[in-house]
């Protein structure tokens, strides 16, 4: 049994939480703003926009992780929670909130990690490096969304 590691980051996105939302469910783009994310493949194809169950490849400084990602709650510009079904055990959500023509995005992620390496995660600076990354692709989403706002 292992130790659950939970990292959570906020962004204000000078854009409307409709068009916010609509990029975020565009899982094809997600690796152009999420540095460790190598592919987000569709598993189901029921839709073609957030998925019920997509497959997940991260890789980041020599590791290389996959796993399978089931939507457990959506609702429609507000919130998206999703847990693995296999693989590296994940869950997360994502809220949105909306601020007249901009919006807040919150970022949670949780990931299982054995104990003794949850414990070098939480007592050094690694963590950190966990959560500073997560935020700079927060900030990497947010620049994608605002310049397609702008162009469009």
């Amino acid at each position: 049994m292992g130790k659950w590691l939970e990292h959570t980051v906020t962004s204000n996105i000078n854009a409307p939480v409709t068009e916010v939302w609509k990029v975020w469910s565009d899982l094809d783009s997600m690796p152009l703003w999420m540095t460790w994310i190598e592919s987000v493949k569709t598993v189901d194809q029921e839709t073609n926009t957030l998925p019920d169950l997509t497959e997940w490849t991260l890789a980041a400084n020599g590791f290389r992780f996959k796993w399978q990602a089931q939507i457990s709650e959506r609702i429609e510009a507000q919130k998206l929670k999703w847990e693995s079904v296999g693989g590296l055990p994940t869950k997360g959500c994502v809220r949105f909130y909306e601020e007249g023509e901009k919006t807040i995005v919150r970022l949670t992620i949780s990931y299982e990690l054995p104990k003794i390496l949850a414990r070098i995660m939480e007592e050094n600076i690694l963590g950190k490096m966990v959560t500073n990354e997560l935020q700079i692709n927060l900030d990497r989403f947010k620049s994608l969304v605002e310049q397609r706002v702008n162009n469009t």
